[in-house]
């Protein structure tokens, strides 16, 4: 019993390693999430997947689990989208916000122009009028374009007199009359 057991979950990694080498939904060096392991494909072997994580692990995931699972693939496509939301003070001026964004995106090697990026105000806050930047970005590079770029827009932003506010709350008091 034991014996027809364990080799059930054999053949039906075997062949679900074959399909996976015939379907191809992920190659050596994808980045991927299968379930809960996120990371580059290491190698695809006709039992199991192994995956580097993002912190070094290696995770071995049999073919079974990763053919019946949902999968993830981050650089399936050639371009990635990220996006940012940027409060800017009620005080500044919103279209000059835009076009400061607009001219580092332009200047900037990784941000594709077709799909072009878009940059609109997207909604009125508390604190802030906040402004959506959408960016189109070669998907090897997309980690790495969305952690720089941000500062790049916000020393931009600052150079130009623009204001990034942080939360604030007014707090009034009342007093009350001692009555004798």
């Amino acid at each position: 019993m034991v014996i027809g057991f364990a080799s059930q979950s054999v053949v039906s990694n075997l062949i679900s390693g074959l399909f996976l080498v015939f379907e191809r939904p992920v190659r050596i060096g994808d980045q991927i999430n299968v379930e809960e392991t996120s990371g580059f494909v290491e190698d695809i072997r006709i039992l199991s997947t192994i995956v580097r994580t993002y912190d070094g692990i290696y995770v071995r995931i049999p073919n079974e689990k990763v053919f019946s699972s949902n999968i993830t693939n981050y650089v399936a496509n050639a371009a990635r989208r990220f996006e940012y939301i940027i409060g800017i003070s009620y005080s500044d001026d919103a279209q000059k916000a835009i076009q400061v964004i607009q001219n580092v995106l332009e200047d900037h090697p990784f941000a594709l122009q077709n799909p072009s990026p878009n940059v609109f105000v997207d909604s009125l806050g508390d604190s802030s009028v906040n402004i959506a930047v959408r960016v189109w970005v070669p998907s090897v590079v997309w980690y790495e374009v969305r952690t720089q770029l941000l500062w790049k827009l916000k020393t931009a932003l600052v150079t130009e007199g623009i204001t990034i506010p942080f939360p604030q709350r007014v707090v009034h008091l009342s007093q009350k009359s001692e009555v004798s």
